[in-house]
């Protein structure tokens, strides 16, 4: 119904790179602030260069950042306006660790102080561990959509990785009622159980039954992309 008013209270950090390479990063947030009609005296410029470690990149041609200060420019470029809805199409895309790293810091402390974020990525980890809810999408069509943790519920596997006192030419006959067994290197069992019907000490008590010893054990809680692969039965897809 007021279409001025919604764009004002959104900003968006697309996943092209869009800004004038011959103005300086003063001179863009500058610029987009204005466009917003944010009045000078309220203008953030060098405090938002600050918080994307751009500040002593504020007066040089925004063409000679490397793609890394690029992204940046376009996180504070978003926020000009101080919107309470921050939209990130795929931020880190091609992105060293460092600065992925460096980004999320600043989204999660843009998060506690009240904006929403909407983020678009293909990095399940990051969604997993960014995310309050997440939303699936295979082929055009959301699959789930729900908050983290009862998503992350929605499968009942766990994986127990086993390493035994010989080494194995093949999964031992005995392991069948597993859920699926699998070989990792000569002496490592891979085991996927249902937690809600069966449990580590059961499994673990198969391999004995099995003729194996036990020389170290570590398990694993089903992720969001054992969860994406289940829901989307391995099509092609995007999240």
């Amino acid at each position: 119904e007021h279409p001025r008013n919604a764009k004002a209270s959104i900003g968006i950090v697309p996943q092209e790179l869009v800004f004038d390479a011959f103005f300086t990063p003063f001179e863009t947030l500058e610029l987009q602030a204005g466009l917003f009609g944010v009045p000078k005296a309220k203008r953030r410029t060098m405090e938002l260069l600050k918080a994307v470690r751009l500040d002593d990149k504020a007066h040089v041609y925004s063409r000679t950042l490397s793609g890394g200060m690029k992204r940046r420019l376009l996180v504070a470029k978003a926020l000009v306006h101080n919107p309470p809805v921050l939209v990130l199409d795929e931020p880190t895309a091609g992105v060293d660790i460092e600065l992925r790293q460096l980004l999320w810091d600043y989204v999660r402390e843009l998060h506690s102080m009240g904006t929403t974020i909407v983020l678009t990525t293909h990095y399940l980890e990051e969604a997993e561990s960014l995310c309050d809810r997440i939303a699936i999408i295979n082929h055009g069509q959301v699959v789930a959509n729900d908050e983290t943790s009862k998503l992350l519920g929605t499968t009942g596997d766990k994986v127990l990785e086993v390493v035994v006192d010989r080494e194995l030419a093949a999964v031992p006959p005995a392991l069948v009622g597993c859920k699926a067994v699998e070989l990792k290197g000569p002496r490592t069992l891979v085991i996927t159980y249902d937690k809600r019907s069966n449990n580590a000490g059961a499994v673990l008590a198969m391999v004995g039954a099995a003729g194996l010893g036990v020389v170290e054990v570590s398990t694993r809680e089903a992720d969001l992309e054992d969860v994406f692969l289940e829901l989307t039965s391995g099509k092609s897809a995007a999240a």
